[in-house]
């Protein structure tokens, strides 16, 4: 039997408007939205949720996230046995979803175990969408070897909790194959250099043309996508020029390489968490003196290319790439960073319909409208005018549903209105 829920009485934000909705009504059955309307809507057995003019919005989507990150100490993570691995990921997801981020995108190390997990119940967290492990060169970002480790023998290779190594196309061939047979969304290539990598400098150039066009050719083959870890303009310029979707954080993009990623119709995520903590608690925690160096004045090219990417009309997604169990409640903070260069609801847009649209999920996340997943977050506040609803998070971490976020899409998707109706 179909189970119906109504919430009337909500300003909403759809995902794409400029302005709150004033006093509509939401009908879900199933953990679908099938009518959005502002006159009054009866159904017999209907649930009925009154959201008290509160503000209706899609749930957050976090397009650059990592689950299988407990520490900042990759290697560390690299050294756990998985069934604690998973059990640090199953933690941090929850608080995610607690935190009203609905979606995740992962962009290295998640994989079909977790999503198998969440998608039967057996732990609590958002949407889950996975890239598998990350591919790097030798020597290249995803590489966390220590320059004076020393290799067991000549035949060995790195592959960690997060990523693997592939070099020169054939080698790529196999390793995207390999995690998509796996079941992965995307393909995440490492084409510059960074900030947490222990042997490359920032502005490395990495993976050449023919093994980018590789992957993106591969990746295609089932109709997925590349993402790319990159911050020199000059690997955001090759990337899109051999079909990458997603240029990931974006640090130094120049107007040329702007108006090129528009006229591919590719997207940027920018993030600048990882950057605003380093520069707020870099020195308590255990990063290392290369990469504290590494991130200086990274911030203000982060903003500069946003703006480069405002002016040139380029769709920019929103992801957090957090690290660490302390950190991830930084993440909704992650909005109101952006308030630096952007407005509330271009943030807010960043953050629903176009990272939807980046997930090849157009329509059905990040939107109110019918046929698309009641993903959908009550707040007590208006998210249009105020940001800092999000970020208020960070302090309230162990409280479900807070003052800011009433209702999250798994009551509806679980069928459980019974405490949708203690929280309101």
């Amino acid at each position: 039997m179909s189970q119906v829920t109504i919430l009337k009485n909500a300003h909403i934000f759809d995902g794409l408007s400029d302005e709150l909705m004033e006093n509509f009504s939401v009908v879900v059955e199933d953990g679908i939205i099938r009518e959005v309307s502002q006159t009054s809507t009866n159904v017999d057995s209907a649930h009925i949720v009154d959201c008290q003019n509160r503000v209706l919005m899609p749930g957050l989507i976090d397009a650059h996230f990592h689950a299988y990150t407990p520490s900042f100490d990759i290697l560390a993570n690299d050294r756990m046995p998985p069934a604690l691995l998973a059990s640090h990921a199953a933690k941090i997801l929850e608080g995610t979803l607690r935190r009203g981020f609905t979606t995740v995108r992962d962009a290295a190390g998640g994989d079909i175990g977790l999503w198998r997990a969440l998608e039967a119940g057996l732990i609590s967290g958002p949407r889950f969408y996975y890239a598998g492990k990350a591919i790097s060169q030798t020597g290249g970002h995803g590489d966390m070897r220590l320059a004076d480790e020393v290799e067991i023998c000549a035949c060995t290779s790195y592959s960690g909790s997060l990523t693997q190594i592939a070099d020169g196309p054939d080698e790529m061939r196999k390793a995207v194959r390999e995690e998509l047979r796996k079941g992965a969304h995307q393909i995440k290539l490492m084409v510059s250099g960074g900030v947490f990598s222990p042997t490359d400098p920032i502005w490395m150039p990495q993976f050449t043309d023919e093994e980018i066009s590789t992957a993106v050719y591969e990746a295609s083959t089932r109709k997925k996508y590349v993402m790319v870890h990159c911050h020199t303009d000059d690997a955001a310029r090759r990337s899109i020029l051999n079909g990458v979707r997603s240029i990931e954080h974006g640090t130094e993009i120049s107007e040329d390489t702007a108006r090129l990623i528009r006229e591919k119709e590719a997207f940027v995520v920018p993030t600048l968490s990882p950057i605003d903590l380093l520069n707020d608690r870099g020195q308590d925690m255990k990063v290392s003196k290369t990469s504290l160096e590494k991130s200086e004045g990274v911030m203000d090219k982060m903003l500069y290319s946003i703006e480069n990417c405002i002016r040139e009309g380029v769709s920019l997604g929103l992801g957090t790439d957090l690290l660490e169990h302390e950190f991830h409640p930084r993440q909704g903070a992650e909005l109101e960073l952006r308030r630096q260069v952007n407005s509330e609801i271009e943030i807010l847009r960043s953050a629903t319909s176009i990272n939807a649209k980046l997930l090849q999920m157009e329509g059905k996340l990040g939107c109110i409208k019918p046929d698309a997943f009641a993903d959908l977050l009550v707040l007590d506040g208006n998210p249009l005018l105020d940001l800092s609803l999000f970020k208020d998070q960070q302090t309230k971490p162990q409280k479900l549903f807070f003052s800011l976020v009433y209702l999250l899409f798994f009551l509806i998707y679980l069928k459980i209105p019974e405490t949708i109706q203690r929280l309101l």
